[in-house]
């Protein structure tokens, strides 16, 4: 993918450095919260072990934190970092050259897709509203909840933002054989395709009729959100190809890999050995394939109407 040197976006937010719990799992969420630890269970041990009871009490955990080398500043819900040096801080936070480079390309790719939908809201006669796009380290809060890494990169309405954590990419690469940059690419496009809907009205279409169905019809609605933003990757893809000639031999392929390895049925059959099709959420290997292509053959909108679609 040609993206060195194209004009990056700044509608990027890096919070992967915002507090050390980030870098253990719980990035984003700040510092230590006041009144946290086990402050929070003053009233209920005084409930039911009375005061005299929950002062012998605490005091024996004091004494064994004291003498096993605990740490006293996380049991009264103070922050992580009080027990780190400055160095180690500062250790903590460096970035390698291989992340800041990816930090670089994603904002190229978000910024390919403002052009993509800038123009095509245009068409419509809409106007386009950029999302921003947040960094995270291992767990972020969202106006839609805590968001975890585990659960890859996800798009929240409420808020209208894209949250990844760039260690997805090597999940991506190591665990879902899906490796490349256009892959890569493709992951944010789809993100971005969610955005799309939550401006054209179709998310609050499909969450309302959601509250309306048994939880099985409510997947299948799910499976066609789902695959409407990989048809709305494809549209992205094909003007980046057409119109700013981004697109390398083999970048198509390598979309093509990602969106079959995060298919429902192959993710099920790798984690239990078999598939249940009447949960699936996101749509099989081949749907997901097949509606990438079909935005990128097409490059319109209209093409990607998965809800009345014939089959999927």
């Amino acid at each position: 993918m040609k993206w060195r040197g194209r004009r990056q976006s700044s509608n990027v937010d890096d919070h992967r450095f915002n507090s050390p719990s980030g870098l253990g799992g719980l990035g984003g969420l700040g510092g230590g919260r006041s009144g946290g630890g086990l402050l929070r269970l003053l009233p209920v041990a005084i409930k039911f072990l009375g005061v005299k009871g929950t002062v012998i009490a605490g005091l024996g955990i004091v004494a064994f934190l004291y003498f096993s080398g605990g740490d006293l500043g996380s049991l009264l819900g103070g922050g992580g970092m009080s027990a780190l040096s400055p160095q180690q801080q500062q250790g903590q936070r460096q970035e390698s050259a291989a992340e800041a480079e990816l930090v670089q390309f994603v904002k190229v790719v978000l910024a390919d897709t403002e052009d993509t939908w800038h123009a095509q809201f245009q068409q419509m006669d809409k106007k386009y509203q950029e999302p921003r796009l947040v960094l995270f380290r291992g767990a972020v809060r969202s106006a839609c909840g805590m968001g975890q890494a585990a659960m890859g990169p996800f798009y929240c309405p409420a808020d209208n933002k894209v949250y990844i954590d760039l260690s997805f990419y090597d999940d991506l690469r190591k665990r879902h054989g899906a490796p490349g940059d256009f892959a890569q690419a493709y992951v944010i496009a789809h993100e971005v395709g969610h955005h799309v809907q939550t401006l054209l009205g179709i998310s609050t279409k499909v969450y309302e009729a959601k509250a309306k169905v048994t939880k099985e019809e409510g997947n299948q609605l799910s499976v066609k959100q789902e695959l409407q933003a990989d048809c709305f990757a494809g549209i992205w893809a094909h003007y980046a190809d057409r119109s700013r000639q981004l697109l390398e031999r083999g970048d198509v392929e390598e979309a093509l890999t990602a969106a079959s390895a995060i298919g429902d049925d192959r993710l099920q059959k790798q984690a239990q050995g078999y598939v249940t099709p009447e949960s699936f959420t996101h749509g099989t290997s081949k749907q997901r394939m097949r509606w990438f292509q079909t935005g990128f053959k097409t490059g319109r909108v209209s093409a990607c109407n998965t809800f009345k679609a014939a089959r999927l």
